[in-house]
């Protein structure tokens, strides 16, 4: 069958811009996968997306990509929409993990299977599978940085007191439970034995989770926390679960004189590599970040989703830790990559993730 340049370019042109305007992408006639992502707030997420769309895409499957600008009841319908249109599957970033279960029902009655993606989805069965990182240990190399650059050795005791104040992520998100017990694990002995010191006594996801994930209420929690109890004490370190809290953690810290060269900045950790806090590192102001390839996360929701419609059992390497409160959920995860100032070429740049102008 020959096919004109014309109608072919106006098939090229039509499928351009359906991705564009929201549409389902057109691919091969496989089915159509709905991808729900939170925000677009946060760099992230557009990655994750578009990561997506391209694994998708390449393996010949129809895309359908919303985001819900952190809005419960826009996701809810988003993901209904999706199933109402007939997705055989569906790729969900939870806002809030508990919200989901009627909606999930609904899919599940229609055969629609569901893979919960980097968020775990809380409260229902029929979340079949679960596409993360290693989120404790996400936590354990946020905490490993702060004891790291202030020396708190074993072996060197002298070292310390140093004060340190504790932000958590979003409660509604489980993520930041792991986060934050992962971190503990590593910081709490050293809290115990006196050589870390919360001078707030602020500890617990009840006192120091921030709703979703919002850098303005970290900003003003750090506010408050410096004018309570740093007016003369020194603030060495802030455990920090993300960048987009780091930045204005970092900007509540700045508007009282640190991150000068009378006042450094106290260490600051961070998640998810976002080019504003690779550039703070690169300026000596946030220490730390986490890294987790949202490419190769893509990859792995898009096999899970492959094998699911090709009746074939998806590479799966925990069944034991991620319990949604009802199931415990097959999960694959992936290993994510502490960052700093000696190794963010090497990790971001050289793999391809971003390019070298992007950051400088």
């Amino acid at each position: 069958m020959n096919i004109s340049r014309r109608a072919l370019l106006a098939f090229t042109t039509a499928a351009a811009a359906a991705v564009a305007s929201g549409l389902p992408a057109l691919a091969q006639d496989k089915g159509t996968v709905g991808i729900s992502m939170p925000t677009k707030s946060s760099a992230r997420w557009i990655s994750d997306g578009n990561s997506m769309v391209e694994q998708f895409t390449a393996a010949g499957y129809g895309t359908d990509l919303q985001y819900a600008e952190d809005d419960i009841p826009n996701q809810l319908a988003q993901v209904e929409n999706m199933v109402t249109k007939g997705a055989k599957v569906l790729v969900i970033a939870a806002i809030d993990g508990t919200t989901l279960s009627k909606a999930l029902q609904n899919a599940a009655d229609k055969g629609v299977k569901v893979i919960a993606y980097d968020r775990l989805i809380r409260g229902s069965r029929n979340v079949d599978y679960y596409a993360t990182f290693d989120n404790f240990q996400v936590g354990v190399q946020q905490a490993t940085s702060i004891v790291d650059k202030l020396g708190l050795k074993a072996a060197n005791p002298a070292k310390g007191p140093f004060n340190i104040e504790l932000f958590g992520g979003s409660p509604d998100d489980n993520n930041a439970f792991f986060f934050y017990d992962g971190a503990m694990s590593v910081l709490k002995p050293h809290i115990d034995s006196g050589r870390l010191v919360v001078r707030s006594k602020q500890m617990g996801m009840d006192k120091v989770g921030t709703l979703r994930w919002d850098g303005a209420v970290a900003q003003a929690r750090m506010d408050n926390l410096l004018s309570a109890f740093y007016g003369k004490d020194k603030l060495h370190a802030v455990l920090s679960p993300y960048d987009g809290l780091s930045i204005g953690i970092l900007s509540s810290l700045k508007g009282v004189g640190y991150c000068t060269a009378q006042q450094p900045c106290p260490v600051v950790s961070g998640q998810d590599a976002e080019i504003p806090s690779v550039k703070s590192i690169l300026k000596g102001e946030q220490y730390s970040t986490i890294f987790k390839d949202t490419r190769e996360l893509a990859k792995v929701a898009a096999n899970m989703v492959d094998a699911v419609l090709t009746g074939k059992q998806p590479e799966i390497n925990d069944t034991k830790t991620y319990n949604n409160g009802v199931k415990v959920v097959p999960s694959y995860l992936l290993k994510p990559v502490p960052v700093d100032a000696s190794n963010w070429k090497k990790v971001l740049v050289d793999s391809g993730y971003y390019k070298e102008q992007q950051i400088k």
